[in-house]
């Protein structure tokens, strides 16, 4: 410990040198807001793993749970959409149904936004269906897709005029109706 430097102290040092206290005054960009922390390169996002934040979650990344179908034989809520990726993954397809602008009457004009409706569903008997509303068309998307995800139920197939191959279809009769006020 002898060969150690001694403190710096503020007798005799020349102005701006050293100022004492805990930290030093930033990296030297001057005042203002800075730069922020980047625009960044690529999507970071995609490389991330997937922490569960329910107990649904955990069990499902730990293996417990072995299908969907388990979830969904004790009705339990599914609220991590990658719960979803976990079992249908790339068989899951979605479709943009349709995507519409929404207007709301504010006190300095019309603030815009878009509606994006999303059907999911892996051909094999599992059917979602996602609405979001956003400002721009694709955070409504994306927001839709995650929505459908989350509304993934089952439906029971069965055959329509002949019994050959695979249940291809709903097995009961569909149809509307109106109502009136009379």
């Amino acid at each position: 410990m002898a060969d150690a430097a001694p403190a710096p102290t503020t007798e005799g040092a020349p102005a701006g040198e050293f100022r004492g206290g805990f930290g030093g005054r930033g990296r030297g960009r001057g005042r203002g807001r800075g730069r922020g922390r980047g625009r960044g390169r690529g999507n970071k996002d995609g490389d991330k793993e997937w922490v569960p934040a329910t107990k649904l979650g955990r069990l499902v990344k730990d293996m417990k749970i072995k299908s969907l179908e388990e979830i969904y034989l004790f009705s339990l809520p599914v609220k991590e959409f990658e719960i979803i990726d976990y079992f249908l993954g790339s068989t899951l397809k979605d479709e943009v149904l349709k995507i519409m602008p929404v207007q709301k009457q504010t006190t300095a004009g019309q603030r815009t936004r878009f509606k994006a409706i999303v059907a999911l569903g892996d051909f094999h008997g599992h059917v979602g269906l996602g609405v979001k509303c956003s400002k721009e068309v694709a955070t409504a998307i994306r927001g839709a897709i995650i929505l459908g995800k989350l509304s993934i139920v089952p439906v029971r197939r069965g055959y329509w005029g002949n019994k050959l191959g695979a249940p291809h279809t709903i097995p009961c009769k569909v149809g509307k109706s109106w109502l009136t006020n009379t």
